[in-house]
């Protein structure tokens, strides 16, 4: 009868260094992955168009949905509630307060 021995694979084991290595290079990789697919901001020499917009104070009882459905009759008033909330750079519809003036586009 004969014995076979299988000789064990070593194990890999790294060391502090080595360690440290990978995660820097893997952390390199990412990055650079990173900044290959973000989408990148160009900035230009030329002027943007202004929005044409007339200003409108709040009224007692004036809801951004009222306001908005009187500045684009006919309209999509949800896309034009939008539209206000962005170019007053309001948080939420609900901020409205007696007496502000909001910048409401021409439509």
């Amino acid at each position: 009868m004969s014995t076979v021995r299988v000789a064990a694979t070593p194990s890999l084991r790294l060391t502090r260094r080595g360690r440290l290595v990978v995660f820097l290079g893997s952390l390199g990789i990412t990055l650079t992955a990173l900044f290959a697919w973000v989408p990148s901001v160009v900035a230009t020499s030329e002027e943007g168009d202004p929005i044409p917009v007339r200003v409108v104070t709040v009224e007692p009882g004036d809801t951004l949905w009222d306001i908005a459905s009187r500045a684009n009759p006919g309209g999509n008033v949800g896309d034009t509630v939008h539209d206000i909330a962005d170019l007053n750079a309001l948080a939420s519809t609900g901020d409205l307060q007696v007496g502000q003036q909001l910048s409401v586009p021409r439509y």
